[in-house]
């Protein structure tokens, strides 16, 4: 599935002016496996006691998760042939058996990677698998097992706008830094790596995207995003900024980026096993919030869902009769007709990245899913057969 609308609509939908990979350039920049088979059981901080909210029990909740965390939290340096330095970022330790996460970006174009253990230890890595659409990556390392400390998972699920995370990496190459914030928003979309087909230079969506104003900069990429219990609820990306610092660094605006971590659950096994994942695929464009003139152009009868503009030719949504829009209105570019989509096997879809949360995490190639679409004024269902991202 593509991004969302067409060029042409771009300009009415909300969107900031700059996304950053959040890591430091020193050059230029079909089945489900639900657990690695190699990770490790872990334990987790206790329960805050009960009452005790005051400034010094907050502070002492800090420590502990730094504690707990920071062992596990890696430097990834890469370089080329010669030595050349290509990009500096974040990792953490997935497994006891030597697997390290982090982002794809982190380790694009490099020759060799390295991994820098808070004990002292350095190790050149193995990347293993890559992922174009969630922007991530693994790496295998051999060192002894007591310099591996794999960090706990969480429960992206669980997550509450509003609710406390932590971020740990290394902003700027400083090392094992700890930065506070909240969950500003869940489920966001960002465009991912991968090029849609066409060649029209459009990409696909990656979705069940965590917003957070702790403060990342560059550097911070593949760093883990934690949970009051020091779990894993996310893996920080990137940041949308038009600061700079005065020698042209990117900086932190307070709008980061993270994958969940219960998209990492998915793709992260299949990496390990077959250095790639397949994502599921439908084969339409879509936009959604379009201002009321627009609704009321496209004489939709509800105002959220995601409106499809095209279907791919010979897509699974093309073969499952999903229609797109083919009537021209008085906005240029802005085509009436189109299914409006209203919900995914029974969920609710008040907004695109609504239907790519629930795809990427319950969904896979092959699988079946329905659609329920308002055509005109009638309400119709749309079973459709999942494809593989081409």
């Amino acid at each position: 599935m593509n991004m969302k609308g067409k060029a042409t609509l771009l300009v009415f939908l909300s969107v900031l002016v700059l996304t950053l990979m959040a890591c430091q350039i020193t050059g230029l920049i079909p089945f489900q496996l639900t657990a690695s088979p190699t990770a490790a059981p872990q334990t987790t901080l206790a329960p805050l006691p009960g009452g005790q909210t005051d400034l010094v029990s907050q502070q002492d909740r800090m420590v502990a998760i730094y504690g707990q965390v920071s062992p596990g939290v890696v430097t990834i340096q890469t370089s080329q042939l010669d030595g050349t330095p290509v990009g500096l970022g974040s990792g953490w330790v997935y497994s006891a058996d030597g697997y390290i996460v982090t982002n794809q970006h982190v380790v694009e174009g490099a020759d060799k990677v390295e991994v820098d253990f808070p004990s002292g230890d350095k190790a050149f890595g193995n990347v293993v698998g890559t992922d174009l659409d969630s922007d991530l990556a693994v790496i295998k390392v051999d060192v002894p097992a007591a310099v591996l400390h794999p960090l706990t998972l969480g429960d992206s699920d669980q997550l509450k706008v509003g609710q406390i995370v932590v971020a740990i990496g290394n902003p700027f190459g400083l090392n094992g830094t700890m930065t506070t914030g909240i969950v500003s928003a869940l489920g966001r979309a960002l465009q991912s790596k991968r090029q849609a087909p066409g060649g029209s230079g459009s990409y696909f969506s990656a979705g069940d995207i965590i917003q957070t104003d702790a403060a990342l900069n560059p550097g911070n990429s593949g760093g883990p995003l934690l949970n009051l219990n020091g779990e894993v609820v996310g893996v920080n990306r990137a940041i949308r900024t038009t600061s700079t610092t005065t020698s042209g660094d990117l900086t932190n605006s307070g709008i980061g980026f993270a994958i969940s971590i219960n998209i990492v659950k998915r793709v992260v096994p299949y990496l390990i096993q077959d250095g790639k994942y397949d994502y599921p695929y439908l084969g339409i464009t879509s936009i959604d919030d379009l201002p009321l003139q627009y609704l009321q152009e496209l004489a939709l009868t509800q105002y959220t869902g995601a409106y499809v503009t095209s279907v791919a030719p010979g897509s699974p949504a093309n073969q499952a009769g999903v229609r797109a829009g083919t009537q021209a209105t008085s906005i240029q570019g802005l085509e009436a007709g189109g299914d409006l989509i209203i919900a995914i096997d029974g969920h609710t879809v008040l907004h695109f990245d609504d239907l790519l949360k629930y795809l990427f995490n319950n969904k896979s190639p092959g699988e079946t899913v329905v659609l329920t679409v308002l055509r005109g004024d009638q309400q119709v269902d749309l079973t459709l057969t999942l494809g593989r991202r081409p």
